[in-house]
């Protein structure tokens, strides 16, 4: 039988959220269909979903619709369908502790402030999710966070962003066919200096 991977990419839906800092992981998932050559076709438990076929693995990949502080219900959702261990589960997202340019795959931890994060751990009960951090940068100044993650990219990061992009796919498509701890070893860190 073919084993299942789930990723999802947290995000706010919405043509005005395309390009902010908090769709990040939206800009991850719609990496990884072109990359595998699938599109979202269906709605399920919430979230877009498209699914393919890599190295004899399939991949499901979700865009929760339901806006950023309520993707857990998307999360329980999907795993109640697919019936997945916790281990064939994937939540891709932003993080402002992180420099932009930066990726961090982990096993587990806190949601560090991330309003889907939180919610996701809130309804599975646990922080035991693998999770492919994908950094933002803080806010500059006296600027509050919430504004900051809902603005678009900068040119200059969108650059930078569309490299750690690439190498973000690269980052998930090991962890499906080569694990946790060999995609941690292999891609963790800076992409480059900004």
């Amino acid at each position: 039988m073919t084993e299942t991977y789930l990723i999802i990419g947290l995000g706010n839906p919405g043509r005005e959220y395309r390009q902010t800092r908090h769709n990040v992981g939206f800009m991850l998932l719609d990496r990884l269909t072109v990359k595998l050559n699938a599109r979202f076709t269906r709605l399920q438990s919430r979230a877009l979903v498209a699914s393919a076929i890599f190295q004899e693995r399939k991949i499901i990949l979700a865009k929760p619709q339901t806006f950023m502080n309520l993707s857990g219900q998307s999360v329980q959702g999907l795993m109640h369908f697919y019936k997945l261990p916790l281990e064939n589960l994937l939540i891709a997202h932003d993080d402002l502790d992180l420099p932009v340019g930066t990726i961090r795959l982990r096993p587990d931890g806190g949601s560090a402030g991330q309003k889907g994060m939180m919610s996701t751990i809130e309804r599975l009960g646990t922080d035991e999710i693998p999770r492919l951090r994908l950094g933002i940068g803080r806010p500059p100044g006296q600027m509050q966070a919430p504004d900051y993650v809902l603005q678009d990219f900068s040119k200059a990061d969108l650059t930078i962003i569309s490299e750690t992009l690439n190498r973000a796919v690269e980052t998930a498509l090991a962890w499906v066919t080569d694990g946790l701890e060999a995609a941690m070893n292999k891609y963790n860190g800076v992409l480059r200096e900004p």
